[in-house]
């Protein structure tokens, strides 16, 4: 068992940023001493991880939600699948695109329009 301060510097997050999951129900505290602090255990950990991974390749907390539910009871997800995978994809295209221009910017600098400026504005 460990408490929040302990849990936020393992995970990389701040303290607020526990708090707020736990608000949230996403995290949550395994018990609280008599004073009042609360102890978390190796799940609370593991799933602030997955969070915060999950969040960095784009899913929102409400998709977070769902696939840690499903964790615990399985249920359809389709909707939700063929949908991320379409942001995803789309995300790829627009990365590449924004490749090949720091390629371009890299090989032959600047000319009179910046080929990074020209590949964030292509949609």
């Amino acid at each position: 068992m460990v408490r929040i301060s302990e849990l936020a510097r393992a995970a990389g997050v701040g303290i607020s940023t526990v708090r707020f999951y736990e608000r949230r129900g996403l995290v949550v505290p395994t018990s609280r001493t008599s004073g009042g602090y609360r102890h978390y255990d190796r799940e609370a950990l593991r799933r602030l991880k997955f969070i915060r991974r999950a969040q960095r390749l784009g899913f929102t907390l409400a998709e977070v939600r769902q696939l840690l539910s499903m964790s615990v009871e399985p249920g359809d997800l389709g909707d939700v699948i063929t949908g991320k995978v379409a942001e995803i994809d789309e995300r790829v295209r627009d990365l590449e695109r924004v490749r090949l221009a720091l390629l371009d910017v890299a090989a032959h600098g600047v000319r009179e329009q910046c080929p990074v400026v020209a590949a964030l504005n292509d949609s």
